[in-house]
């Protein structure tokens, strides 16, 4: 089986560092007092659009590849684990360890972890509100859980259907893209939740009802592969589609009075898919900004390198433990700054560390394989 290239696109990787930058700007917050004023409640739509970045560009990155391995060769378990082995020698070997010391920094603490278990086999949020524990990991379940549904509906519907592989490749992320669309509405008849802090936690953060922001970002990469030259002559209006899709999804809202309370009903099905769309129609124009001649390419092509490890270690060991040993309720405005930066910087540096001596040598290591 051929490997994906390693060729690298700018405007993705773009899209990955303005991801991974706004959910660590979005969880600074934690440093400092809750505020009503736009800055505060720009920051907390930062966090949760970051994570809807990176789940459609994960779909439209596994897509790429998926579809290339389901139309070039013959679709078999085979193939599936040769597809999901690779996926997992990017994912699980940085994850493993950063949960493993989650446990241990949990432990000397004293913080009791209800049903452990569970986050070893990307259970914890399956179709449940996420376990109080290394709340981050949520998202992981989410991907992790798409990339092996995926495959198999390719090989359960390419057994059934023998001819028209894209169409059976379509046919398969759409069914996907339905079934998580009836959990919403499962949940939308099962709940009476009209808080967005339980909305947050019971819909928002749980796999099953997630999926399809993956899958989202996959139908994306089916078009991109069969429809290459519409995708490229619509990138321009494609992308002012998405600002004036972004700006009615965080602004037009409480214009236009949808708001949780009064229009349950549109959270539960809609807001979430609506998102993901807006996100997908970026995707045009980012995935052709192949190169970036100026200053700014080697910064953002770093930040998009080591934007897995700053994700699994941002949160909940390094800005845990600061606020854990450092109380900073009574700080100043300029110490809760200085202790900003201080984190940053941890982050950055740590990630790098990570990335460096851990999470590349495994991806060189699948490489070899």
């Amino acid at each position: 089986m051929s490997k994906p290239t390693t060729n690298r696109i700018f405007g993705l990787d773009l899209m990955r560092a303005l991801a991974i930058l706004m959910v660590l700007f979005g969880h600074c917050l934690w440093i400092y007092p809750e505020r009503q004023d736009i800055l505060y409640q720009s920051l907390q739509l930062f966090g949760f659009f970051g994570v809807e970045l990176f789940f459609v560009l994960s779909g439209f990155l596994i897509g790429n590849i998926l579809f290339k391995l389901f139309i070039k060769e013959e679709f078999t378990p085979k193939t599936a684990l040769y597809f999901l082995k690779r996926r997992w020698f990017r994912t699980l070997p940085n994850y493993y360890l950063v949960l493993l010391i989650n446990v241990l920094v949990a432990f000397l603490v004293g913080y009791n972890i209800p049903q452990l278990w569970r986050y070893f086999f990307f259970l914890q949020n399956i179709k449940a509100p996420m376990l109080p524990f290394f709340p981050e990991s949520w998202s992981l379940s989410v991907e992790e859980f798409a990339y092996i549904l995926l495959p198999l509906a390719l090989i359960i519907l390419g057994t059934v259907i023998k001819k028209g592989k894209s169409r059976v490749y379509l046919l398969a992320v759409i069914t996907l893209i339905a079934l998580s669309f009836l959990a919403k509405i499962d949940y939308t008849y099962a709940t009476t939740n009209t808080t967005l802090n339980q909305w947050n936690v019971a819909l928002k953060s749980v796999v099953i009802y997630r999926l399809d922001s993956i899958y989202i970002g996959v139908f994306a990469s089916w078009i991109f592969n069969n429809y290459q030259q519409v995708w490229e002559k619509a990138k321009q209006i494609s992308a002012l589609l998405g600002m004036l899709l972004f700006l009615f999804l965080f602004f037009g809202l409480a214009y236009f009075g949808l708001l949780i309370e009064t229009n349950p009903n549109f959270w539960n099905l809609l807001y979430l898919p609506l998102t993901s769309v807006c996100v997908a129609l970026f995707l045009p124009l980012l995935s052709l900004w192949k190169t970036e001649a100026t200053f700014i390419q080697k910064p953002i092509e770093f930040i998009s390198k080591i934007s897995y490890s700053i994700y699994l270690l941002h949160y909940s060991l390094i800005l845990y433990l600061m606020k854990y040993f450092v109380d900073t309720i009574s700080f100043s405005k300029t110490e809760r700054l200085l202790f900003t930066a201080i984190y940053l910087i941890i982050v950055f540096i740590l990630s790098t560390l990570l990335y460096r001596f851990y999470e590349k040598p495994m991806m060189d290591l699948r490489d070899k394989n």
